[in-house]
């Protein structure tokens, strides 16, 4: 299974930030890291998962009711990477 570390992380436009969004099939998934996402000040990550275009929330990645999950380690950006793998069986490209 393939981690973040795979994967080119883009400047953003945002101040400080970097971000890597993956595709799996209908869904994609926005690694980003910057100095106005969720724990990014502390080097940590932010997620968010969009399905057909529209930011969603699913369950076991991100919180109930939320859309976006922060504060994340590489670690849990690796394992969210292989839950929505396992979501939607479908190898992530990166876009």
């Amino acid at each position: 299974m393939k981690k973040l570390s795979d994967f080119e992380q883009l400047p953003t436009d945002i101040p400080n930030g970097v971000q890597t969004i993956l595709e799996f099939g209908d869904y994609e998934l926005s690694i980003i890291k910057s100095d106005f996402s969720y724990g990014g000040q502390q080097g940590l990550w932010e997620i968010g998962v969009f399905h057909n275009g529209e930011m969603v929330e699913v369950s076991g990645i991100t919180n109930d009711g939320d859309t976006i999950k922060g504060y994340l380690n590489e670690s849990e950006v690796n394992e969210i990477i292989e839950k929505m793998y396992d979501l939607s069986n479908v190898e992530p490209t990166q876009l």
